[in-house]
């Protein structure tokens, strides 16, 4: 029974993020690599399973196992000469180095490219506002127009032709 329970129970992303002790960035590098797709409810919120949950724990003590010692797994244990493994672990070193300084560099340059892309979003969204005031102001003078329409239709309405192209306006009785 309790065990249904755990698989039945659903967990939000802040839920997900306090049990896995990060952020949302890594979540989704877990979910990729895992391949789970977070599911939104009726209401379009994000949500986890709890089996979900568990196994995004596992490929996250796989990916913290592997990367955090990675200098010594890549070693060959058959090197006897302690100068050498000094010789290979800096230059296992300053390729990991590298790695990150290429890393930082390529996110810079992508957030840069988003941020430029982006900039002009602002202008859309005031203009969007804008056109929506502009619609709204439009359909209340359709509206207006309607009833005014309606008036003068009745207004003519009133008239009765007499003859020879003349009209008459038929009285309309007001009650006080």
């Amino acid at each position: 029974m309790i065990q249904d329970n755990l698989k039945e129970r659903t967990l939000t992303p802040q839920e997900v993020r306090t049990i896995l002790r990060t952020d949302n960035k890594e979540i989704v590098e877990l979910c990729k690599k895992a391949d789970i797709r977070p599911r939104k409810n009726e209401k379009g919120h994000t949500y986890f399973s709890y089996d979900e949950v568990k196994n995004l724990r596992k490929v996250q003590a796989k990916v913290n196992g592997v990367v955090s010692n990675p200098i010594t797994s890549n070693v060959p244990a058959t090197v006897s000469s302690g100068a050498a493994l000094k010789g290979n672990e800096a230059a296992i070193r300053n390729i990991l180095t590298s790695l990150q300084d290429l890393e930082t560099k390529l996110s810079d340059r992508i957030s840069k490219v988003i941020d430029e892309k982006l900039e002009g979003m602002d202008d859309v969204v005031v203009e969007l506002i804008r056109c929506k005031t502009d619609n709204e102001t439009l359909k209340q003078k359709i509206v207006d127009l309607n009833k005014e329409v309606y008036q003068l239709k009745n207004e003519l309405n009133s008239y009765r032709p007499v003859g020879l192209g003349f009209y008459k306006k038929k009285e309309v009785y007001v009650w006080e």
